[in-house]
This record gives structure tokens, C-alpha cells and sequence, in this order.
């Protein structure tokens, strides 16, 4: 019998759909008694002290004078976008099923696929795209009533 191996993007990758998963479970439930964008800012202060944690344990910072302003721009921009996507997202659990929340938010997957294509250069084969289709398929038939 063959041996499976996964490259390392793919465990990491995996990893993150299993916390994606644990996040709209736990916040289906942490936001129904409270704000949902109160709940999202709670939220936030704990990722900042988790990773407050990590980046100091691990030795992980950078002179701040060491990143260059492109690279502190997109960042900004994904910090803003992360927040917006997380307002949104507990806005969204608060008011619906997060069987149905979580799917249709992982709609992000075909605009990610779009966006490296148009904006990234990034090309996707045939059967990529037949994959993106079924994950737009798919997520139709989950958040369909």
C-alpha cells in the first residue's frame, strides 16, 4: 500500500478548515446573548493576546523599520478586510443557521480563485475551475432553504 504525504501547505490548509469549522460553532453560540459586534471585538482582543504570545515566545518580531511601506499597506488593507469579514460573519451567525452561515462564507474561496487570476497573474487549469464550480454548486445546495 502506498504512502499518503500531504505537502506542508496542505496540512496548514487543513488545520484552518478544522479552526474555521470550531470558530462558526463557538461563535454560533458566543454571539447569541450579546452584540455581534461587541462579540467580534471580544474575539479580537484574544487573537491579539494568542498571538501577542506566539510571536513572543518564538522570538518572531521584526524591527518595525525593517517592513516596507508596501508591505505595511497590504497589510493594513487585510487587517481592515479581516475585521469587516468578521463583523459580518458573527452579524451573519446571530441571525442564521451556522450550517448555512459558514458555507455560503466560504464563498471567498471563488473569489480568492478569481481574484489570483485576475489580480495575482495565478492560473488555474480546467480542473481547477471544475472544482471551483462545484464549490459554488455546493455552497448554493447548503444555503438553499
Amino acid at each position: 500500500m502506498s504512502e499518503i504525504t500531504l505537502a506542508p501547505w496542505m496540512l496548514w490548509a487543513l488545520l484552518s478548515a478544522a479552526f474555521a469549522a470550531l470558530t462558526a460553532i463557538f461563535a454560533k453560540v458566543g454571539v447569541a446573548h450579546i452584540n455581534s459586534d461587541f462579540a467580534t471585538l471580544l474575539r479580537t482582543v484574544v487573537v491579539l493576546a494568542v498571538l501577542g504570545t506566539i510571536v513572543a515566545v518564538r522570538g518572531a518580531a521584526q524591527p518595525l523599520g525593517s517592513i516596507s511601506a508596501r508591505t505595511y499597506t497590504f497589510l493594513a488593507l487585510s487587517g481592515l478586510a479581516t475585521g469587516a469579514s468578521w463583523l459580518c460573519y458573527f452579524r451573519a451567525l446571530q441571525l442564521g443557521d451556522a450550517a448555512r452561515v459558514a458555507p455560503v462564507d466560504k464563498l471567498s474561496v471563488i473569489l480568492v480563485a478569481l481574484f489570483g487570476v485576475l489580480f495575482l497573474g495565478e492560473h488555474l487549469a480546467l480542473h481547477n475551475w471544475l472544482g471551483v464550480t462545484l464549490v459554488a454548486t455546493g455552497v448554493i445546495l447548503i444555503a438553499w432553504p
